[in-house]
């Protein structure tokens, strides 16, 4: 990669964003920023309770962690969201037009396994059909790659980063 790309990496809850965002920016050479970081204490608050985010309740959230990669821009970085939409991913965009996604894919039921043996996470399994119901893939049109997430947390960074590396 010439430019260091400013990397979104997205996917439904228990994908291991927190987990393959750090190594992936370690292996880029750039800073990571966890995305549950620029949540409001209230979305935390309804995501503890068990309550699905609105829309209403993301924007200002996806726009945090817009204006993040924005100041990243040409200089890269890794920022985990779930950005699970199109409109979510497009908001990013809006705020930081060379973002490129890393979207974590996976069997549903190795993802609620790695799910329910995670300590203190605010994100119960209970939301985890809403996450893939609302879950809309990366279009052709969009700029990222699809990984899968089964294997170690070491073979799915590696992975991420030949994908980017096929972007150019």
């Amino acid at each position: 990669m010439n430019t260091p790309h400013v990397v979104v990496i997205m996917g439904v809850a228990g994908t291991g964003k927190t987990t393959i965002g750090p190594l992936l920016a370690d292996r880029l050479g750039v800073p990571y920023a966890e995305g549950d970081d620029f949540h409001p204490p209230e979305n935390v608050r309804k995501m503890s309770s068990g309550t699905p985010l609105t829309d209403d309740d993301r924007w200002p959230w996806l726009d945090a962690i817009g204006a993040w990669a924005h100041g990243r821009a040409g200089r890269g970085g890794v920022v985990s969201s779930s950005a699970l939409k199109r409109a979510y991913r497009d908001r990013l965009r809006s705020v930081a037009p060379e973002v490129v996604f890393v979207h974590l894919t996976g069997d549903r039921k190795l993802i609620e396994d790695r799910m329910r043996q995670r300590k203190g996470h605010f994100m119960p399994t209970a939301l985890l059909d809403s996450q893939f119901a609302t879950l809309q893939p990366l279009g052709v049109d969009e700029a990222g790659v699809c990984v899968d997430v089964a294997g170690s947390p070491e073979e799915i960074a590696a992975r991420a980063v030949d994908a980017l590396g096929r972007l150019g």
